[in-house]
């Protein structure tokens, strides 16, 4: 006896329940192919806009949620990476949650210097609670381009995809949180002002 499902994906279908079980397969090795191994990025900034690790796993598997039921939508051969991390700024927001102000160390380079580590030799706890007391009293909006800059080392592009804001907002809110950064850290910690930490400039595109 045929059931309904039969019914649907065989009869119904002009290619059959094996074609679909294949293409659905298919997509399925595609998302685990190319989303799952940025889980480790998702969860590191995850876990500086939540403040439990708890709920910044939670929030990961939220965007991987997302991004699975949404996959059909997502053209391969760009850049999914963008995409993923827009997914979970949406959930984020979504859920009504304020950024925490966990330690991050921000470069105040010169212009063009290349990114380098973000935890330079030398640099004290005493200097990353400095710099951590900084970017707390920024606001969500200049502390989130800074973090996607100094984590991950987002463009002001991609940043702007991410956020679906002007790249002309991105920029100005780099340029001001920076510059607030400099203003708050210059009296306090000279030496965290002078160490390599992360960002210099981002470029204006990818």
């Amino acid at each position: 006896m045929v059931s309904m499902g039969q019914a649907v994906l065989g009869d119904c279908h002009p290619h059959g329940p094996d074609w679909i079980a294949t293409k659905v397969t298919s997509r399925q090795d595609e998302f685990e192919r190319t989303a799952i191994p940025h889980s480790r990025s998702l969860l590191r900034v995850a876990r500086r806009l939540a403040s439990e690790p708890a709920t910044a796993e939670d929030l990961v598997q939220e965007t991987f949620y997302r991004a699975w039921r949404s996959f059909e939508q997502f053209q391969t051969g760009t850049n999914i990476r963008a995409w993923l991390f827009r997914i979970l700024f949406n959930a984020f927001y979504a859920q009504g949650r304020q950024m925490s102000a966990a330690p991050i160390l921000v470069s105040l380079e010169t212009p063009g210097v290349e990114p380098g580590p973000l935890r330079p030799a030398g640099i004290s706890f005493a200097d990353a609670a400095e710099v951590s007391s900084a970017l707390d009293a920024l606001s969500s909006e200049h502390r989130t381009v800074l973090l996607l800059a100094v984590v991950e080392g987002f463009t002001c592009r991609e940043m702007a995809q991410i956020l679906d804001l002007p790249i002309g907002t991105v920029m100005s809110r780099l340029s001001r949180g920076r510059q607030a950064m400099r203003d708050r850290l210059a009296p306090a910690a000279p030496k965290v002002m002078e160490a390599r930490a992360g960002i210099g400039r981002e470029r204006e595109a990818g």
